[in-house]
């Protein structure tokens, strides 16, 4: 027996009014797993990160985590809408970096990444600190565990919002295109972040990226999306290097040309 995904969209679809954004979504994610997902903008990427964190509501099928459904539950046999506490439960197991960065610019690093830990999880916070220092230590920031974002540059901000990602825990991390707000310069050592946390730590990834070459080097899988759909997908080598589907191959030819 082959063990279970731990993300499954199953048969998902959103639609915004008469605009559909996922058609039938079906896509399996194994444990320890790191997936990219491309393709151009509006082709419902980022909506499946939003949806796997209850961000955005799904209008037809179920996502699961680790063979437990994250939008419903189980009630006298059959499948209902999960309420909020159930959705809580389960989705202590994600954790996402936004675009953004979102950090909250009253706080320091530190406190950054210690608020949910302590307000979420009920941990002491001296628990807490110790392990945002190991955090900020992994991504180079010891030295700026007191600053305020505002102090810090872009690279160093969203290198902050991965710690704080990582301080609740999770078993899956989603990455919403984190380095497409960042100066050219700062993209690598972002990156390199997201590399040694592969590295380091047992965690299945799912990553929205522009960053072709990296989506090459560091996946397991690569799944172009077009249409609401999954066009292609594959190991990186082969979808990059040969792949099958007319849509992927213009993509991928537009981005190289325009990179």
């Amino acid at each position: 027996m082959t063990e279970q995904p731990m993300v499954r969209f199953e048969n998902v679809s959103k639609r915004y009014g008469a605009l559909t954004v996922l058609d039938g979504l079906n896509l399996d994610i194994a444990r320890g797993e790191k997936v990219s997902i491309i393709g151009p903008s509006g082709s419902g990427k980022t909506t499946v990160l939003r949806m796997l964190m209850t961000l955005e509501t799904i209008n037809d099928g179920v996502i699961w985590v680790e063979g437990e459904p994250l939008t419903h539950m189980k009630k006298n046999g059959t499948l209902v809408p999960a309420d909020l506490a159930h959705i809580r439960k389960i989705r202590a197991k994600i954790g996402m970096v936004f675009q953004s960065f979102n950090l909250f610019p009253h706080m320091t690093a530190m406190q950054n990444c210690i608020e949910a830990p302590i307000t979420v999880l009920g941990m002491k916070r001296t628990d807490a600190e110790a392990r945002a220092a190991e955090l900020l230590d992994m991504v180079g920031l010891s030295q700026k565990k007191d600053h305020y974002p505002s102090q810090l540059s872009g690279g160093q901000q969203q290198r902050v919002a991965i710690a704080r990602a990582c301080a609740m825990r999770p078993k899956i991390m989603l990455f919403d295109e984190v380095t497409s707000a960042l100066d050219p310069e700062l993209v690598g050592e972002v990156l390199e972040v997201i590399r040694k946390l592969g590295r380091e730590h047992d965690l299945t990834m799912l990553m929205v990226t522009h960053q072709m070459g990296f989506a090459k080097e560091f996946s397991d899988r690569v799944c172009f999306f077009h249409a609401g759909k999954i066009c292609e997908q594959g190991p990186p080598n082969e979808l990059f290097g040969a792949p099958k589907n007319e849509r992927t191959r213009q993509f991928l030819h537009a981005v190289l040309e325009a990179g």
